[in-house]
């Protein structure tokens, strides 16, 4: 046997050549599995796979040390709408027909005019918007409602390649026909996705981090529109149609819900890893989705939270300092339709987020006679007032 540097291999005469490292690997692997493995063909085999490691020029591990990270000054992340839309690949979900594409087509135009959306800065630039699911005709009808006139910035297409057929280097085209391109909407992710019935966490993976690489590579924002299952849950994120990988390869992801189809308000919920989790409540007004509230995650908590934490927190912010029993405090606060034992499992549920948040310490200690619960204001608060 022989092994030139082109990777042919001579066996008993016959000469095999392979092309690619993937196809060298298993084509020799397949080779010698029907035959018996004796230690020359064991070193050849080996042989080739090192040849073909150093062909291929795999690079090192770019490492960075901890101590000059901690050091190194770095620039803060571009957001195409600010707090809630940095550079990256994004989702945003929601059920056929709930207002999805008046959104983005919204957003499209704000963000190429450098208007703000729902009280948010955005970053004028130029808006490449892919409406798959569209015509001309139709996009025109909703231009004609949304804006009396727009820029030239705004680049529209309803037709493009698959994500494993082209669609990269049909982006890389647009952006350089038009370098100040900042922000892409594809609407919807399913019509540049090969079709399969196949749920598969690597594919969805694999797909949606093809674009994220493109996304960063380019420094620029990908909305992906995206569809909701039936399926109902209590943790609206798991709605999301496909697998985990979907969601997972994503720096951000909305999720645009009603409670009932023909509800005018819909909740806007967001989360994602440069972006604080929060949500809007909108209202589709005249074709467009106006703001009426914004909620962080700490005010939603106490939103969603019993009645009685907000009511203690109120007393506490008022008395700084309160000791005595569960049903003593009821009383104070005149709680009737609550036991003693629900109000202390509640506060001790609370204690390590809400109280905590509002820098009100709970505590329980045990008499001879009764079970003392403690509510205090923290004491470097107070002295900071003081």
């Amino acid at each position: 046997m022989q092994v030139s540097k082109n990777f042919s291999v001579r066996v008993n005469g016959t000469s095999l050549s392979f092309n690619g490292f993937l196809g060298r690997y298993f084509k020799i692997y397949r080779y010698w599995y029907k035959v018996s493995f004796n230690s020359k063909k064991r070193s050849l085999f080996y042989r080739l796979k090192l040849l073909a490691g150093k062909e291929d020029n795999m690079e090192d591990l770019k490492i960075i040390n901890a101590d000059n990270l901690l050091y190194t000054t770095l620039a803060e992340n571009e957001f195409i709408v600010d707090e809630i839309l940095p550079v990256g690949l994004h989702l945003f979900c929601g059920a056929p027909k709930v207002g999805k594409s008046w959104l983005m087509l919204d957003l499209c135009i704000k963000v190429s005019k450098g208007e703000e959306i729902w009280n948010l800065k955005t970053n004028k630039c130029d808006v490449l918007y892919l409406a798959l699911e569209d015509t001309y005709s139709r996009l025109q009808k909703r231009l004609f409602k949304l804006t009396d006139e727009i820029d030239s910035n705004f680049h529209i297409a309803i037709e493009s390649n698959k994500i494993t057929n082209g669609l990269v280097m049909q982006l890389e085209s647009a952006i350089k026909q038009y370098p100040n391109t900042r922000l892409v909407v594809i609407d919807t992710l399913q019509k540049v996705r090969k079709q399969s019935n196949d749920v598969n966490y690597s594919a969805d993976y694999g797909d949606i981090s093809t674009l994220k690489a493109f996304a960063d590579k380019n420094k620029l924002a990908i909305i992906l529109v995206h569809h909701l299952r039936k399926q109902d849950d209590s943790d609206v994120f798991n709605k999301i149609s496909g697998t985990a990988g979907i969601m997972g390869s994503s720096d951000t992801t909305f999720i645009l819900e009603k409670k009932s189809r023909d509800d005018s308000v819909a909740t806007l919920f967001v989360t994602g890893r440069d972006v604080e989790y929060q949500t809007f409540t909108l209202r589709f007004e005249e074709c467009r989705w106006n703001l009426i509230e914004r909620s962080f995650q700490k005010e939603l908590e106490i939103k969603n939270a019993p009645e009685i934490v907000s009511n203690v927190i109120s007393f506490i912010n008022e008395n700084k300092m309160w000791q005595g029993t569960a049903t003593e405090l009821l009383e104070i606060l005149d709680k009737k339709d609550i036991t003693p034992q629900y109000l202390t499992k509640v506060l001790n549920e609370y204690s390590k987020t809400i109280l905590l948040d509002n820098k009100i310490s709970f505590t329980t200690s045990r008499t001879s006679i009764a079970r003392l619960v403690t509510l205090k204001k923290d004491i470097d608060e107070l002295t900071e007032q003081s």
